[in-house]
């Protein structure tokens, strides 16, 4: 599965994005690769993402972009340091009024985005070559 097509995943509801969560966890990302646009009502985020679907050790760059955001919050994600480091752990979606809610990024260490979003509107593409990783992310319930 090493040669696995790239991924180009579409999210209109809260399950599609649970899929979309599945691919990017583990993934990490700069900082300074967040890029929030209020007037087009966006938000892009550019990810190392580890090739779970492939079976093999490798990660790929992605993106991830949500629309209709109307506003985004940052809690414990230092914006001050476009270097650092962040890993994210998951992509929820909270609803609030219909169709609206909040998407949700949950990070390692207890940071995460949050963005109100007009409703659900997420594509995550491999934009690169995937390249060999000499770890595979290890979890607290993984066996040893």
């Amino acid at each position: 599965m090493a040669d696995a097509a790239p991924l180009r995943l579409l999210a209109e509801d809260a399950d599609d994005l649970a899929i979309i969560s599945a691919a990017l966890q583990d993934a990490v990302a700069k900082v300074g690769d967040v890029v929030y646009e209020p007037r087009a009502r966006r938000l892009t985020l550019a990810f190392n993402r580890f090739r779970w679907e492939a079976g093999v050790r490798q990660r790929v760059r992605s993106a991830l972009q949500l629309g209709g955001v109307l506003d985004l919050k940052a809690r414990k994600v230092r914006r001050d340091r476009p270097d650092a480091v962040v890993e994210l752990l998951a992509v929820t979606f909270e609803p609030a009024e219909a169709p609206g809610g909040t998407v949700t990024l949950s990070f390692a260490g207890g940071g995460d985005l949050r963005a109100q979003v007009e409703c659900v509107d997420a594509v995550l593409a491999d934009v690169s070559q995937p390249w060999p990783t000499p770890r595979k992310p290890a979890h607290e319930d993984d066996a040893p």
